[in-house]
């Protein structure tokens, strides 16, 4: 049951109290779901992700994070006059699995970190369910700068952008993507499929296989999609593991 407590008490803090389910529809709901951290946990599983075992370099001898001082004044399109903040990404620069979204949001823009605020509180609850912290990851955006009133990147922003993408997932090397919303996979794979018809499939991505579930700020707006997308952060976990049994 305190199991069942521990996801009310998120599910409070993410979407206040506009939902009101009975006890048998709680526990199904928890039963989806692991052992939260810090629960007691009968069956300890290892982390689905690890770090890559390498030597971890300073900031000031890091390739990606160079690349990130090369870029970060970036004025080629008319966002970087309006940007708060340039949002290069978080993570780990030897992460297994990287994470893309669209473009970063107010909050992003504030603080130059991507996925912030509830949507990343959410993001960060999904991770736990496959067992990954935000150190084991890398996240980014398609755009490094938000578009005014959180509107859809243009054609001719993705086109100045998105070489800076290629560039990171060269330097991170993931062995998974995870496209983050429709956009974000429509940009990525130049399709016009709604992510109904691209979810639950692996396509590839500039070599790397790549699986495309919900943003986080569509989940917030329609809960009824949470369980749809632990269904593809299981997707992920699973994938990730047959990579790692291919390559052993």
């Amino acid at each position: 049951m305190e199991k069942v407590l521990n996801f009310l008490r998120e599910y409070q803090d993410l979407y206040g109290n506009n939902l009101f389910v009975d006890r048998e529809r709680i526990e199904s709901i928890a039963g989806e779901f692991p052992d939260l951290p810090g629960e007691p946990n009968t069956k300890p599983s290892k982390p689905v992700a690890k770090v890559r075992e390498k030597k971890m370099t300073k900031p000031a001898d890091s390739p990606l994070w160079n690349f990130k001082r090369k870029i970060e004044n970036c004025k080629n399109c008319a966002l970087g006059n309006t940007r708060t903040k340039f949002v290069f990404g978080s993570g780990s620069e030897h992460a297994d699995i990287m994470f893309i979204g669209e473009a970063p949001g107010a909050e992003e823009d504030r603080t130059g970190i991507p996925f912030v605020g509830r949507a990343g509180k959410l993001l960060d609850r999904l991770l736990a369910q496959i067992q990954l912290k935000r150190d084991d990851i890398f996240i980014a955006n398609i755009l490094k700068c938000r578009p005014p009133n959180n509107r859809d990147p243009l054609p001719d922003e993705v086109a100045q952008c998105i070489p800076y993408l290629h560039r990171q997932i060269e330097l991170i090397q993931p062995k998974v993507i995870v496209a983050l919303g429709r956009i974000a996979a429509q940009n990525l794979l130049r399709s016009t499929a709604s992510l109904k018809q691209m979810r639950g499939r692996l396509w590839q991505y500039r070599g790397v296989d790549m699986i495309v579930t919900y943003h986080p700020a569509a989940i917030l707006r329609n809960a009824g999609l949470l369980t749809v997308a632990t269904e593809d952060f299981k997707f992920i976990r699973e994938t990730y593991r047959e990579i790692l049994k291919r390559q052993n």
